[in-house]
């Protein structure tokens, strides 16, 4: 059934609220329910984090939603000041901000002046004449992409170092591996330690490093290539990296821990979904950013689109 909302009383208020009574993607939904509004409409709502699923910002155009959910769309456009080719905000509070990384830019500089996802963040403060810094919760890679979490002093940062694990509860990232996997999914769990030259190898005993475990489910494959979901029940540096070397299943586009392969041109290891909850607030948040098209491109024979793989996670 349509929501009796009526165009003016949408106009006439600062958000529409629409009830969801059938199961279906979030982009057809509000199609369906906002008489009028156009697909490209539809995806700068999305991507103007304009659109909230019971209470939680939402970007994904094939988000699932089941009967009893409600959804709220803004009416202006929101948009985050920052216009960055490197990094896009997701979820900004008083106490913390989430980022979408792209690959090819450090988490943080070895020094103050390095360009970083911090100096990005920092300057965009200083612009918005926000009185505090990005301070570090946790890293990616410089090649992996996706969802970065920053707190906007110390104190908060101390809570989530603190309590990193209990407090961010689902942390996900989706990877184009080399080869078509033996299982559909298993475990990881060995020490990861460096050596001297700075690399990551692995040991299925204690050898003084720390324990990393990995969770993995494979997705899609096709010809040579694998598609794989991870889920960190630890976060140890190049971790995901290594075990799936380990699995005799590289990173493709992994100069350092892959075997040459390189379809598109970079470190396929993208950080897709961040569920949390608040450091001060208590509240729970979870945001999650598409699979990169680059990615789904190479297995977009097997599957129509995105949508397939994803709204069954």
């Amino acid at each position: 059934m349509r929501n009796q909302t009526t165009g003016r009383a949408y106009a006439a208020s600062k958000y529409i609220t629409l009830h969801v009574r059938k199961e279906m993607i979030l982009s057809d939904f509000l199609l369906e329910q906002m008489s009028g509004v156009s697909k490209n409409r539809v995806k700068d709502l999305l991507s103007g984090r304009a659109v909230t699923v019971d209470k939680q910002s939402v970007t994904r155009y094939d988000y699932p939603l089941k009967p009893g959910m409600t959804v709220m769309v803004a009416r202006h456009k929101r948009s985050s000041e920052l216009i960055n080719k490197y990094v896009r905000i997701v979820y900004e509070d008083k106490y913390l901000v989430v980022v979408e990384k792209a690959p090819g830019i450090l988490s943080m500089g070895v020094n103050a002046a390095q360009f970083s996802i911090k100096t990005v963040l920092d300057e965009y403060f200083k612009k918005r004449q926000f009185k505090c810094t990005a301070h570090v919760v946790h890293r990616l890679d410089r090649d992996t992409s996706g969802l970065m979490m920053y707190a906007k002093n110390t104190d908060v940062q101390q809570i989530l170092e603190e309590n990193w694990h209990d407090m961010v509860y689902d942390r996900r990232y989706v990877a184009v591996l080399s080869g078509i996997m033996e299982r559909e999914g298993g475990t990881v769990r060995n020490w990861l330690r460096d050596n001297k030259a700075f690399v990551t190898y692995s040991s299925p005993t204690d050898n003084g490093g720390k324990l990393a475990v990995t969770h993995y489910h494979t997705l899609q494959t096709k010809g040579h290539l694998s598609l794989v979901e991870m889920r960190l029940e630890t976060g140890r540096k190049n971790q995901i990296r290594v075990h799936m070397q380990d699995l005799g299943h590289p990173i493709v586009g992994d100069k350092k821990y892959g075997n040459g392969l390189d379809p598109i041109g970079r470190l396929a290891l993208h950080a897709y979904r961040l569920y949390f909850h608040h450091p001060v607030t208590g509240e729970t948040i979870r945001l999650e950013t598409s699979f990169p098209k680059e990615f789904m491109r190479l297995f977009q024979d097997n599957q129509s689109s995105e949508e397939s793989i994803q709204s069954t996670h």
